[in-house]
């Protein structure tokens, strides 16, 4: 399924465009229709390219360097992995009035993740739980070091300082930023002092396939590197609850310490949001309040 091509054309990409860069840079694949994806992301956009491959292009300066990383490291990761990842297999240059590099992928068959479409959400999460274990024993020796172009995610969340102390400011009254303010000062004093380990950066359900009733696929890399795992343990908040999250904690393991900063990368995301509603005047967004109410939880009962 595409999109409605009438919406094409975001960030300045269209199917013309990706015909265009295929026709003058790989033209073995410029005869074979181009369409974009039904589930776009913001980061990128990406075009179903004949049968078996994607286009994917970032939309901004700022994802520019998850291209070349994921070129380069994918197909490292993939080997070691329990489900298939998008690995790219070809690196496309600037060109066409288009001012950044660019990818060719593998297409992964498959459907976004949502409950209705998981036929055991406790065997998923377990599942998911299972792949980032393996993730992480992947070899992280010369991998890319959490930092700018990871979004700091496997760095320690006190980066991001700041930027949430703000946002519990401008959320004074409207939530209880006194436990939030406890979460997030757990989180910066629980150190990571392990052993650097590959993570992904951004497991949510939308980079996430289901095929069957189960997980099929893991997309979307461009946050990934090397370094503290914490950032991959949100979706416990974000997708699980009750049994399916149990599931996720127990078979993930991880010490206190790791799911003390965990709470705090989704208590950042959460609020981030959530203030962003506050500022233009919008009701707080239920899911976000959702998450924050139950990591407040979560940290009250750890």
């Amino acid at each position: 399924m595409i999109s409605d091509p009438h919406l094409d054309g975001r960030a300045g990409i269209d199917a013309d465009l990706v015909k265009r860069l295929l026709a003058a840079q790989f033209p073995q694949w410029s005869d074979l229709p181009v369409t974009p994806v039904e589930v776009d992301g913001w980061d990128n956009r990406t075009y179903r390219l004949g049968e078996e491959l994607t286009v994917r292009l970032p939309t901004a300066p700022g994802y520019v360097p998850a291209v070349e990383k994921e070129h380069r490291w994918l197909s490292v990761l993939a080997p070691h992995l329990p489900v298939p990842i998008p690995v790219s297999v070809a690196l496309g240059e600037p060109g066409e009035g288009y001012p950044h590099p660019w990818s060719v992928r593998r297409w992964l068959d498959g459907d976004t993740a949502r409950p209705d479409r998981i036929a055991d959400l406790p065997a998923f999460a377990e599942s998911l739980a299972e792949f980032l274990l393996a993730l992480q024993r992947v070899d992280a020796t010369d991998g890319p070091a959490a930092g700018a172009h990871s979004f700091h995610r496997g760095a320690p969340p006190a980066y991001y300082d700041d930027e949430t102390r703000n946002c519990l400011r401008t959320l004074a009254g409207h939530l209880d930023t006194d436990r939030a303010a406890a979460v997030w000062d757990a989180a910066l004093a629980a150190e990571w002092r392990g052993e650097p380990v590959w993570f992904h950066g951004d497991v949510a359900h939308g980079n996430l396939l289901v095929r069957d009733g189960k997980l099929a696929a893991v997309l979307d890399f461009g946050t990934c590197g090397v370094g503290d795992p914490s950032c991959d343990l949100v979706i416990a908040w974000t997708m699980f609850a009750g049994p399916s999250r149990e599931a996720f904690r127990r078979t993930v393991g991880q010490d206190a310490g790791t799911w003390a900063r965990a709470r705090g990368w989704a208590l950042w995301k959460a609020l981030l949001g959530l203030a962003d509603d506050v500022r233009q005047d919008r009701p707080l967004a239920a899911g976000n309040l959702r998450v924050v109410e139950e990591v407040l939880t979560d940290h009250d009962l750890a």
